[in-house]
């Protein structure tokens, strides 16, 4: 595999400016940096730095003032809002501080959302959601709603929607920000034998640095800059 190829995401040159009125404020000034495959990397910052705003602009869920972002050779910028989408379900995950899950549905049904978006039949999505609740912890908990899963529970079930797709990249906004301490240990620790066992890159936004400390690698942004985190 050619260095080209290693590369999952990249942005280059990324930056966002609000705009009311007379006022201007400049949240991401000159983002740069790539992903690789298989790599975990942390981004963190104080409350209010704009991380959230990257991890939504990498994830073509906003838009940018200026520079671009490219996932896996394609650039965000020049799709539609239908190729974006699509860019979305086959190549990313997402995971939340709050699971996201549809209340209405059951954690097998979830899972297999994402699949079944991407066209898969009922029985095909059905078991590989199986099979991804069962890796998570959740075997036994298939039919139950989120009302009737733990905290913990609800984000590993999260995590298995992230991940049913096997998509290149999840992007995780403070997915621990919700889970108690120990809750929290072990979702990140399931993410990391995740990202080994299938090869999907992960980019998380935290508040909690010994958590990020674990990461391949931790960037910080500060004053709508990234760089490096000594």
């Amino acid at each position: 595999m050619n260095a080209t190829n290693d590369i999952v995401l990249r942005a280059s040159h990324v930056a966002k400016t609000y705009e009311e009125g007379d006022l201007r404020t400049k949240v991401l000034i000159d983002v740069n940096f790539a992903l690789k495959r298989r790599e975990t990397l942390a981004i963190v910052g104080a409350s209010g730095s704009g991380k959230s705003t990257l991890l939504h602009i990498i994830g073509g869920l906003d838009t940018l003032t200026s520079g671009e972002v490219e996932v896996e050779g394609q650039v965000l910028s020049r799709l539609s809002d239908a190729e974006r989408g699509r860019v979305r379900n086959r190549s990313m995950g997402f995971i939340y501080q709050f699971h996201h899950l549809l209340p209405e549905f059951t954690a097998l049904e979830n899972v297999c959302m994402p699949l079944l978006i991407r066209g898969a039949g009922i029985a095909e999505a059905q078991k590989q959601a199986k099979a991804l609740l069962q890796r998570v912890g959740l075997g036994q908990r298939l039919e139950h709603k989120p009302s009737e899963l733990s905290g913990g529970e609800r984000q590993r079930c999260a995590v298995a929607r992230a991940l049913v797709t096997r998509p290149a990249c999840v992007l995780g906004d403070e997915p621990t920000g919700n889970l108690d301490e120990d809750n929290a240990a072990q979702v990140y620790a399931l993410m990391l034998e995740l990202n080994h066992e299938i090869g999907t890159s992960f980019i998380l936004v935290t508040h909690d640095r010994h958590l990020a400390a674990r990461m391949d690698r931790t960037l910080e942004l500060h004053n709508g800059e990234l760089r490096d985190k000594a």
